[in-house]
Parts: structure tokens; sequence; C-alpha cells
């Protein structure tokens, strides 16, 4: 059997989608980067539940946001042997791409939190080891494509992958974040090095953002906002001393309503973990779902 990647391996099953310093030092040896992004709405969260909760997962995630789910189907999505359900939730505020291994999941696969589309595989893995990247897994070929996964400063993986016949896909109503938590010592490292690979802007770096944002009321953090053709990005810098579920989310949803939003989760046995509370501009909420994944849910301007 042919391994997909895994993006791919649901893309290819879906009508719908026939489609500091140091990291400043290396930044600055190499020509400015091309910007190999594709567009947000190509871009994934990567999600691994057991495979007997898969479509309990699905559906409480679609019956949560709406849209569109992909066909459900089986592959070996690694370039090593394994099997797994795949499909992809395709939502206005965001896609995930769901993973249910029917086998050990081969390393270092599991512990990316998202998949990237760029234009150009090759460049785009050279430029983002220039940046202070490493690659966990060296570029592979599938099907439909190649992919590569790698791992920025302070740990965070991620997964590149490219299409032969570029897909094509509906934008999204509001673009989700990466919520990427860190502390001090590898935080500027990883904003040097992911602004020089993705032309990211730093939207926002506050130094005293409201620690209810972080379940911790009457204490400050550094909130660090970035906003690129892959998306939007929120660096959560910390002591790494949170109290759970903090730090166990990787992406953030924008909704219109979040009150309607997490009565339709409720609905779907989505259990809201952190009631809706004011954080800075924004009404939050943390959920996890059935399957245990957990996600951060905010409505903008403080609207619930």
């Amino acid at each position: 059997m042919k391994p997909f990647s895994l993006f791919s391996a649901a893309i290819a099953i879906s009508a719908a989608l026939a489609g500091p310093l140091v990291a400043q030092d290396i930044a600055s040896d190499v020509t400015p980067a091309a910007d190999f992004a594709v567009g947000p709405q190509y871009d994934t969260n990567h999600v691994y539940v057991a495979p007997d909760q898969f479509d309990t997962f699905v559906a409480s995630f679609q019956a949560t946001f709406g849209g569109t789910t992909s066909p459900q189907g089986q592959f070996q999505v690694t370039p090593t042997t394994s099997k797994t359900k795949s499909q992809l939730v395709l939502t206005p505020a965001g896609t995930i791409s769901v993973f249910g291994f029917m086998t050990p999941v081969p390393y270092p696969f599991g512990a990316e939190r998202t998949g990237y589309l760029v234009s150009d595989i090759d460049a785009a893995a050279a430029s983002a080891v220039a940046h202070g990247a490493t690659r966990l897994v060296d570029t592979f070929p599938d099907p439909i494509g190649r992919d590569v996964v790698v791992q920025w400063p302070g740990g965070v993986n991620m997964q590149l992958y490219t299409h032969t016949k570029k897909p094509s896909v509906t934008p999204l109503e509001s673009v989700p974040e990466n919520r990427i938590y860190l502390t001090a010592d590898a935080a500027d490292a990883f904003v040097t090095s992911w602004s020089g690979f993705a032309h990211a802007e730093v939207t926002s770096d506050m130094p005293d953002a409201d620690g209810a944002g972080i379940g911790m009321p009457g204490t400050t953090y550094r909130q660090i906002s970035l906003t690129s053709g892959y998306g939007d990005m929120l660096v959560i810098v910390t002591d790494g001393q949170l109290p759970w579920p903090y730090g166990r989310d990787m992406m953030g949803y924008e909704v219109a309503d979040l009150g309607a939003t997490l009565d339709r989760a409720r609905a779907a046995h989505v259990e809201t973990l952190v009631a809706p509370h004011k954080a800075g501009a924004r009404m939050s909420a943390m959920v996890q779902f059935p399957g245990g994944h957990i996600a951060e849910i905010h409505s903008a301007g403080g609207k619930s």
C-alpha cells in the first residue's frame, strides 16, 4: 500500500477538495525567504483519537462548528508501515484532519500540531531549516504529493505538504489560531524563526496580558500574536506552571456567538472544562470533545 500524507489521506477522498539570538543569526545569513504559504483554508489541526471514538468525535466537532466532512477511509499515512482511519472535518471556523490509528503510531507522528500546504516542498523545507527548524522526517512522497515534518525552536512540530495538483477549498469565515505555549527560554527564538520562514507579522506583543486567559486571574503573562499566509498564531509565554487544561489545547476557534456554539457542543456530548469568561478583548471557553481533544473557543470583542 502506498503511503499518503496526513492531510493528503483525507483530502484525496473528498470530492470537495479535488483538493532569540541564535535564530536571528541563522536567519541573517540567508537570502530573505520566499513565501510558500497557499492559504489558511488548506491548513489543518491534526487530531489523533482512539479508533473506537473516531466517529463520535467527528460528529461532535461537526455539530459544534457546522460544515461538512470528507468520506472516511483507512490508509497508510506515514512513510513506514501503519494503518489509520482518516477523515477531514471542514468547518467555517477551521479544518481538522482526524486520525484513529489501528496500529502503533510510528515516531514522530502524533506530536505534530498542524499540516500546512506549501507551494514548493523542497524550497519550503530548505527555508525552514535555514530559519532554525530541524527536519524530524525528511521529505517523503505520497501518491498525490510530498511531505516533511519539521520542529521549530521550543519543540514545536509541524508538517508541511504539497500536492501535485493544487486543491481548491473555500476560504474560511474565521481563521483559527495556532496556540503555542513556550517559556521565555524559547519564545523569542521561535518567533524569529517562524516569522522569517512564514513572513509572519507580529500584530501584538503584550508583556502583561490578562492571566485569566490561561486560568490564572490576577496574574499576567506575555502574549504574542502573529499572522501570516498560514493563518493566525498565539504564542503564550509563561513559566510553564499552568493549571489544567491550559497547554493541552493546540487551537483556538473564533465564533460569532459563543453561547450558541457551547449549547451545540453540550448537545453533542462536548464537556465545557472552563466556563465562558472575559480574557482581554475576548470571551473564551475551554472544551473537551469525545476522545479527549481539547480546544479553546472564543468570540471577538468580548461578545458572549
